[in-house]
C-alpha cells in the first residue's frame, strides 16, 4: 500500500460512520458505504460528530453502493457480525488484489480459529464458512474496536469514549508496510490505532466484557453505570467474565487484567447504552451469536462448564425471537445447544 490509501468503509453506522469522518478530516480518501436516512444525510450534509474531544464536521462521499469497494486499498468492515456472511460473497467479489480488510467486528472473529491453526469453522461467528470462503485470509487485518458511539440522528454521530483500534495481520499476509499505512492514516484522523504482532489478549479482553454487559444490559434495560448500582448483579457479571476468562484461558490467552478491573472499568463507563441494547431499542436485530453464542460454543468444544452464559444466552435468544414474531433468528447459533 503506497502513502494515502483510499478506504472504503461497509457499514458507515455509529462506528463506521465516525471511523469515516476521522480519516477524511485526517485527509484520507475515504468512500462510506451505508443505507436508508442515514445514507442520505450524509451525502447532503456530510459527517457531523458530537464528542467531548471535540466537535467536528466534514463532508463525506457517501454511497448505497457495494462497488465503491472496488479500487480501495483498505476496505474496513463495520457490518454487524451477523449480516457478514449473507454480504461476504459480494465484498470478496469487489476487492482488489491485495487490498487489506480491516474486520471491525464485535466478538470472535471470523478468522480467529484458523489464526490458531484450526481449520474448523464456529457456526456461530461463520455459519457454514462461507465468510472465509469468500475473503481469502491474505487479505485479513484484524481490528479490536475500543470505541463507544450511538447515531444521534441521521448523518450525526454521538462519540462516548475511546479512540482505540488496535490492528494486526494475523496471517502475516498483508505485511507490516500496508498495516503501518492504515495505523497512519488512522492517527493522523485523531485516532488511536496501535500495530500488534498477535491480538489474542485483546480479542478476548473486550469479548469478556461484551458478553457480561451487553448481554445484561439488553435484558434489563440498564446503562452500563446502572448495572453496577446492585451487587447481585455485580455477582452475575462478574460469574459471566469469568466464565470466558476461562473459555480464554483454554485457549492458551490470559487476560492482560484482573476479572475485577475489567468489571470495574466496564461500570466505569457509566451513563452509556451497549451497542446490544441501542439496537434492541431501535427495533434492529441482536448482536449475540458473536459474543454469548460463540462463547457457548468454543466452551462446548473445549469441554469448559459455562452455566451462567448459557443461561443468559438462551434469554437473550428468547427475546430475540419473540421480537421477530418467535421465528428462529437469521443467525445459526440454534445448533449450539442452549
Amino acid at each position: 500500500m503506497t502513502a494515502g490509501p483510499r478506504f472504503a468503509v461497509v457499514g458507515a453506522g455509529a462506528i463506521g460512520a465516525y471511523v469515516g469522518a476521522a480519516l477524511v478530516r485526517g485527509g484520507a480518501d475515504v468512500t462510506l458505504i451505508a443505507r436508508g436516512a442515514h445514507l442520505e444525510a450524509m451525502r447532503r450534509h456530510g459527517v457531523q460528530v458530537l464528542s467531548p474531544r471535540g466537535d467536528f464536521h466534514v463532508p463525506v462521499d457517501a454511497t448505497g453502493d457495494l462497488d465503491a469497494i472496488e479500487g480501495a486499498d483498505a476496505v474496513i468492515l463495520a457490518v454487524k457480525s451477523y449480516s457478514l456472511a449473507e454480504l461476504a460473497p459480494a465484498i470478496g467479489a469487489r476487492l482488489a488484489p491485495g487490498a487489506a480488510v480491516v474486520a471491525a467486528q464485535n466478538g470472535i472473529p471470523w478468522w480467529y480459529l484458523r489464526s490458531l491453526g484450526d481449520t474448523s469453522e464456529l457456526e456461530s461467528v461463520d455459519p457454514g464458512g462461507a465468510i472465509a470462503a469468500a475473503i481469502d485470509d491474505d487479505h485479513v487485518v484484524g481490528c479490536v474496536v475500543y470505541c463507544s458511539t450511538a447515531i444521534e440522528a441521521p448523518g450525526v454521530i454521538r462519540h462516548i469514549e475511546g479512540t482505540r483500534f488496535t490492528i494486526a495481520d494475523p496471517f502475516g499476509a498483508v505485511g507490516p508496510q500496508r498495516c503501518e499505512a492504515i495505523s497512519e492514516a488512522f492517527r493522523a484522523g485523531g485516532l488511536k490505532c496501535p500495530v500488534e504482532h498477535d491480538l489474542g489478549e485483546q480479542i478476548w479482553l473486550k469479548l469478556v466484557g461484551n458478553v457480561a454487559f451487553n448481554s445484561v444490559s439488553v435484558l434489563t434495560g440498564c446503562t452500563l453505570g446502572e448495572l453496577g448500582r446492585l451487587p447481585e448483579t455485580r455477582a452475575l457479571l462478574r460469574s459471566l467474565l469469568e466464565e470466558s476468562a476461562t473459555v480464554a484461558g483454554a485457549l492458551g490467552v490470559t487476560l492482560p487484567v484482573s476479572i475485577d478491573h475489567r468489571l470495574e472499568r466496564g461500570i466505569a463507563v457509566g451513563d452509556h447504552k451497549p451497542s446490544t441494547l441501542q439496537d434492541l431499542e431501535a427495533g434492529k436485530p441482536l448482536e449475540i451469536d458473536c459474543l454469548s453464542g460463540a462463547v457457548v460454543e468454543l466452551a462446548e468444544r473445549l469441554g469448559v462448564d459455562v452455566p451462567q452464559t448459557r443461561a443468559i444466552h438462551a434469554c437473550v435468544r428468547l427475546l430475540d425471537a419473540r421480537r421477530q414474531g418467535w421465528e428462529s433468528p437469521a443467525t445459526p447459533q440454534a445448533k449450539v445447544r442452549a
